[in-house]
């Protein structure tokens, strides 16, 4: 069973190396051959020997990227469940809040990052209200499409059964949503890893987002790189769990 597992897991990550190693082989080459300065573009061993050299610092700041994304990630995705349960379950506060909610979504997340900075100050607190923010409206968007999966014939036959709404929300709706929560969920979380970078950009003592800022304001290309395709990697490999917790709760798609 284990050794299966094991086998599955090779086969989905031997095709991204393979095109990672190819990818970093042209790079190199182009880097080399095509007379590209250092400054504009590193290559992947400078790249890689930055990273091993300030690895302390920014092993620091990527461990708290994460935790703000996931943290923001967790909470964006209970609110916006929540509020498309409770839009479905009381139409009349959808038809009230929805056009808010929509009106909202047009606006980049990154808008926000003042208002969150004075409200919650520099720490990590700000990063996860725009994080929450940026995953709840994903969220909440694609479980209110998932909830019209339903026919009303199925709806129809758990009322007959005496089924009530929370009843038929929880037996059928949600689980034909799921698909779709799922989708908002992987949207939310590329959002939530974005949200938080910016905004560490624009006002943080430290994390990936400040590495980034400080490494461009002081013309270090390699600094920035190496932070650039760490948090690339991590999120990567936050993905890859999220696809397999997908095919665990969506095992008849």
């Amino acid at each position: 069973m284990v050794a299966s597992r094991l086998n599955a897991l090779l086969n989905a990550c031997l095709p991204v190396l393979f095109a990672a190693l190819v990818f970093g082989f042209a790079w190199e080459a182009a880097v080399a051959f095509g007379e590209v300065p250092q400054y504009v573009l590193p290559s992947p061993t400078g790249i890689i020997a930055a990273a091993v050299q300030r690895f302390p610092q920014l092993a620091d700041g990527l461990w708290l990227t994460t935790f703000e994304a996931l943290s923001g990630f967790a909470v964006g995705a209970a609110i916006g469940l929540a509020l498309a349960c409770l839009f479905l379950l009381m139409p009349p506060l959808e038809a009230l809040l929805l056009p808010l909610v929509v009106a909202l979504n047009t606006v980049p997340s990154i808008a926000f990052v003042p208002l969150a900075l004075l409200w919650f100050g520099m720490g990590p607190a700000s990063k996860i209200a725009i994080a929450a923010l940026a995953v709840s409206f994903a969220v909440l968007l694609a479980a209110l499409e998932g909830f019209t999966r339903t026919e009303d014939g199925q709806v129809n036959l758990l009322r007959s059964f005496g089924a009530g709404r929370l009843a038929i929300l929880w037996r059928l709706r949600l689980p034909a949503a799921m698909p779709s929560i799922v989708t908002g969920l992987r949207i939310g979380l590329a959002r939530s890893t974005i949200a938080v970078i910016v905004a560490e950009m624009l006002g943080a003592y430290k994390g990936i987002g400040q590495i980034v800022y400080r490494g461009t304001a002081e013309m270090d290309s390699l600094t920035v790189w190496a932070a650039i395709l760490l948090s690339s990697a991590v999120s990567l490999a936050l993905y890859g769990l999220l696809v397999q917790i997908d095919r665990r709760l969506v095992w008849w798609q």
